[in-house]
Formats: C-alpha cells, sequence, structure tokens
C-alpha cells in the first residue's frame, strides 16, 4: 500500500486537535511544552547563579520562597506518588 506524505503541518494541526479532545486544552499545552526547545545556555547560568552558594543555601532559598500552605517536606521522608495538581 503506497500513500502519500502529508504535509507535516497539517498532520501537526490534526494532533492537536486530537489531544484537545481526549485530553483538553491546559494539558495538552503543558504535553507539548516538554518538547519545545529552550534558549540560552544552561549549564552556565546554572554555575554564575549558585556560584557561592552551598547546597544547604540552596535547600534554604527554595524552602524560604515555598507558597504558602505548603510546608517543606521533612528530610529523609519520601513524597508519595500520586496525581501531579495544576500548577
Amino acid at each position: 500500500m503506497v500513500t502519500e506524505a502529508r504535509p507535516l503541518a497539517e498532520i501537526t494541526t490534526e494532533a492537536l486537535k486530537v489531544l484537545y479532545k481526549e485530553i483538553g486544552i491546559v494539558d495538552a499545552v503543558r504535553f507539548v511544552n516538554q518538547y519545545t526547545t529552550g534558549f540560552g545556555d544552561y549549564t552556565q547560568e546554572r554555575e554564575q547563579r549558585f556560584e557561592d552558594m552551598t547546597l544547604g543555601n540552596i535547600v534554604s532559598e527554595i524552602r524560604r520562597n515555598k507558597r504558602p500552605g505548603h510546608p517543606a517536606r521533612k528530610e529523609g521522608k519520601p513524597r508519595k506518588a500520586g496525581p501531579e495538581k495544576p500548577s
């Protein structure tokens, strides 16, 4: 069976329509965003950002910036796996 190849733009449009219908627009966009290309040099940026920080400093800053109502988890207690909450 020989079929003619369709343009990629057409396939993409059809695939997005299926995703929107099956999982909703928000989850479809979140899914597609996994595959978009970022920019910059993350390794260089990370080294510059955390250059003068220890791991303890980084952990403290994360805990300080946590959203209210979401207390920091205690060390050594693994988080139970469950459905991801929308962000």
